[in-house]
């Protein structure tokens, strides 16, 4: 691939009717870098074809099927975003795999660690690309904090709290915000409950990406909410192998919350909270009782680079430009090709593989109340 060409992309799955799909197609648009020239979007044979009209995709390269995608395809495209449900996607990145098509997966890569050990039967890192979008840590003052936390800023970090609440379980189906029902395929628990593999794993991915650090052993209790057969809430504890606690919590039945995401961080020499609803600041605090908010016009550490600042301070990028940031590092990554270093902002089958490994130990312990080791497949 040369250094500047655009990369075309194929999707499957994500059309009209998808939670995911306009996010997608947006962030793949948004710098030029990237365009969707092909795509199977959804089963009905109807919003498959509204959605490649509305994209402007051809017919001859909109496709009923997903396995007719890979063989007009593969060779054509430079990638393929798998955005259907997470039951389908192990099967379908195999597949992808086989035929030797660089693959960007929504999360979860997979149901659980058995899920993993299948897929890496048809990877090769030597031969294949295979990303997983954790597009949370593509927020620009995220990854702010992360520069901030690598020169020492905040000292030693002891601890770490993430919560991301949300309402989805708790609020009547016909109010603002929720025009039609939870999917069907949310509605089952598997080794990881669905909130995990929803919620959990997202959060997994900031605080390694933030910290470097795996957790070791976990203890975790989950609760449910009447009418639904899922877990709606978890709480989780970590312990990490240089000391530091980490905290978790996300439910799907917290009312006043639609994705109360919020991340704060605990060092020995300060602290710093970033919270989704204001994503361009960082409020930190040092023990010495200075307190401050660096926002996108700060002098920065990597905020202030040109990439980041599509349009000047003022006026808020938010969730679907961290999106973009996200699909900016993956060009990056798809251009420089299996053999260089990976992208240090791409997550990869390792990555998902820890985050269903941390989770697989939080469901053992909610059902031993004990502290349990997080272990690999």
């Amino acid at each position: 691939m040369a250094g500047n060409d655009v990369v075309e992309v194929a999707f499957i799955g994500g059309g009209l009717s998808s939670a995911v799909g306009m996010t997608h197609f947006s962030a793949t648009s948004m710098d030029g870098r990237m365009k969707l020239v092909a795509g199977v979007f959804s089963r009905n044979e109807e919003t498959n074809a509204r959605t490649a009209a509305l994209w402007h995709v051809p017919p001859e390269r909109t496709y009923a099927d997903y396995r007719q995608l890979i063989n007009a395809e593969a060779g054509r495209v430079g990638a393929v975003c798998v955005l259907t449900p997470s039951p389908d996607h192990v099967t379908q990145v195999c597949d992808l795999l086989d035929a030797g098509i660089p693959v960007i997966c929504e999360k979860p890569l997979a149901l659980d660690l058995a899920g993993i050990a299948h897929i890496r039967q048809h990877y090769d890192p030597a031969r294949h690309y295979l990303a997983v979008t954790f597009n949370y840590t593509g927020n620009v003052m995220l990854r702010e904090l992360k520069a901030r936390m690598e020169r020492g800023d905040f000292g030693r970090i002891h601890q770490i709290m993430v919560e991301m609440p949300q309402d989805a379980f708790a609020r009547p189906p016909d109010i603002a915000g929720l025009n039609k029902g939870i999917q069907s395929w949310r509605l089952t628990d598997g080794v990881v409950p669905m909130i995990c593999l929803d919620l959990g794993i997202h959060m997994h991915s900031m605080i390694s990406f933030l910290t470097g650090e795996e957790a070791g052993e976990v203890m975790g209790q989950f609760a449910y909410t009447d009418g639904y057969p899922v877990v709606s809430s978890v709480q989780a504890l970590g312990r990490y192998p240089s000391g530091m606690a980490a905290h978790f919590w996300f439910s799907k039945a917290a009312i006043g919350h639609k994705n109360g995401l919020r991340i704060r961080v605990y060092g020995d020499k300060g602290s710093a909270e970033w919270y989704q609803m204001e994503p361009e600041t960082i409020h930190v605090a040092f023990k010495t009782g200075e307190r401050m908010i660096i926002d996108r016009a700060a002098n920065g550490l990597v905020s202030n680079l040109f990439r980041y600042n599509r349009m000047k301070p003022g006026h808020p990028a938010g969730y679907i430009e961290a999106f973009a940031n996200y699909y900016y590092d993956i060009v990056d990554d798809l251009r420089a090709g299996p053999e260089a270093p990976r992208n240090p902002y791409v997550f990869g089958i390792d990555d998902a593989e820890n985050g269903l490994a941390l989770f697989e130990a939080v469901a053992r312990s909610h059902r031993s109340g004990q502290w349990e080791k997080v272990v690999k497949w």
